[in-house]
């Protein structure tokens, strides 16, 4: 028994002289989170893990250089950023010392498997440089248009119409995101899921597992002991369990597009994105199918979330709302369309004011808040922080948006006209707003989100008003790969009078 005593207290006395040498010699206070001997921010972790964007985004604007280092027990130690300069160090300057990481990569493996936001080296060249051969042609453009105009017309703009007659409380984030996987579907694999369709209901289930997929899968970054989400998933127990089960309900889904692709009779000439990445010789079954899980998550949960964010903003800000509808007025007015024209790509050049609104929703809510690398080598980041191999680094998307060295003292604020310079919307440094990633990993559908945003935006707001149930109470923040609203957003929608259009 006291064996066993002196060898405990020499492990831990081993241990604590370990991560005091991993810490900077600067104060821990000032470094932001209390990290404790042996056990790091354990404490303060598990008492803010339900509101970590919220703790994280606290600590971070209160260190001087908005940098912290986070330790955790299983060896889980790194840095969290909301930076600019740090966020192109890693992005850009220095990228390849800043992969995914086995340890990312791992955590995420079972839903993304080695589809392109979860690869690195030679799998995540091959995927890029493919898909961004599909994002560059000529007729994409108009393929997406004609695409999103249609889905528009047909389904969205329908089922709002009979919600309006019906007085039916509507969950919008749902619907988004059926919209956007609808066309993210279309775009990419050719094929049409129709989950718009009557009600909107179609395909609860799938949708459900897909949900529940990246929630849980998210979770795992969560766990107070990282080794207890291993424990679980070898016992096949809780919320692993449900992850598995979620998980095999999205493989179907993604085996089943993959096989009328090939069964298709034009498969080899078709030129959508999953024909692409049939031709190359990467083409397991196991590979395609991470690339259509992962253009689905891409495209279903990043436009959603934006424009979800967007409409609960809008219910509480009648003032944006009528400077939206007065810009669509004009453009109307100034290309003689009537109000049941569909809006075309040059009309959408012209919405400079949506625009803006649109990416003030994204810089106080973007859709991928966190986003981290593993560091290959020690180094030293521009703002003086040590940081060492094998160590994690996250750059803090959501906090970056609420920091005022960065966006001022109104940085808390929902403020479209930041964006609007003589009329002109201005684009942001993407190190400074990288909501759409920055260096060569920068999203390549981030021009296409701005399309469906924009063209979803300004048909719904012509036509109709969308009021959130709750617009006066933030929704309770969901973090998962994505940011979604936990419990969805109701709204009620009430059809305009189209005389009265821009009052």
């Amino acid at each position: 028994m006291q064996l066993f005593a002196v060898l405990l207290f020499i492990f831990l006395l081993f241990t604590y002289i370990y991560l005091r040498s991993l810490i900077s010699t600067t104060d821990i206070a000032e470094r932001g989170f209390h990290n404790y001997p042996f056990i790091g921010a354990l404490p303060d972790f598990v008492k803010n893990r339900h509101r970590f964007l919220e703790w994280t985004t606290q600590v971070l604007r209160e260190c001087p250089t908005h940098t912290a280092f986070l330790a955790r027990p299983g060896n889980v130690l790194g840095i969290l950023t909301a930076d600019p300069l740090n966020v192109q160090h890693i992005l850009k300057t220095n990228f390849r010392n800043y992969p995914k990481g086995q340890k990312m990569t791992y955590v995420l493996r079972d839903f993304l498997g080695s589809g392109i936001f979860n690869a690195d080296g030679h799998l995540w060249k091959v995927q890029r440089k493919t898909a961004s051969y599909e994002f560059n042609s000529k007729s994409l453009r108009n393929f997406v248009m004609d695409n999103v105009t249609i889905e528009i017309q047909t389904r969205l703009l329908p089922l709002l119409s009979r919600a309006s007659q019906t007085r039916r409380v509507l969950d919008l984030q749902d619907i988004l995101e059926r919209f956007a996987f609808n066309n993210i579907c279309k775009l990419a694999f050719n094929v049409d899921p129709g989950y718009l369709d009557g009600d909107g209901t179609a395909g609860a289930d799938l949708m459900r597992a897909f949900d529940d997929a990246t929630t849980l899968s998210a979770d795992r970054f969560l766990y107070a002991f990282p080794l207890m989400f291993e424990i679980k998933r070898w016992l096949n127990i809780g919320s692993e369990r449900r992850l598995r089960e979620s998980i095999a309900t999205v493989h179907r889904l993604a085996d089943e597009i993959i096989r009328s692709r090939l069964e298709a009779p034009n498969a080899d000439q078709d030129q959508d994105l999953l024909s692409r990445f049939i031709r190359t010789e990467e083409c397991s079954p196991e590979f395609l199918r991470d690339i259509v899980i992962s253009f689905i998550l891409a495209g279903r949960d990043t436009t959603s979330s934006g424009l979800s964010w967007l409409f609960w903003i809008l219910s509480s800000r009648s003032d944006v709302k009528r400077q939206i509808r007065e810009e669509l007025k004009a453009i109307r007015s100034k290309k003689g369309k009537n109000i049941t024209d569909g809006f075309g790509f040059e009309d959408l050049k012209d919405m400079h004011y949506l625009q803006a609104a649109i990416s003030e929703a994204m810089r106080l809510y973007p859709p991928v808040p966190v986003d981290t690398r593993a560091c290959s080598g020690d180094e030293v980041l521009p703002d003086g922080t040590m940081i060492k191999k094998d160590w994690f680094i996250s750059y803090h998307t959501y906090a970056m948006g609420r920091m005022e060295s960065i966006w001022g003292e109104d940085c808390c604020e929902y403020k479209p006209e930041r964006w609007i310079e003589d009329g002109i919307y201005q684009g942001e440094n993407p190190f400074r707003y990288p909501v759409f990633h920055a260096g060569p990993r920068l999203c390549l559908g981030k021009e296409l989100a701005y399309v469906q945003m924009k063209c979803v935006a300004a048909s719904v707001l012509e036509m109709y008003d969308v009021e959130a149930l709750h617009k006066d109470t933030c929704p309770q923040l969901l973090f998962c790969l994505t940011l979604r609203m936990k419990g969805g957003l109701p709204v009620t929608v009430t059809q305009r009078e189209h005389h009265r259009f821009g009052i």
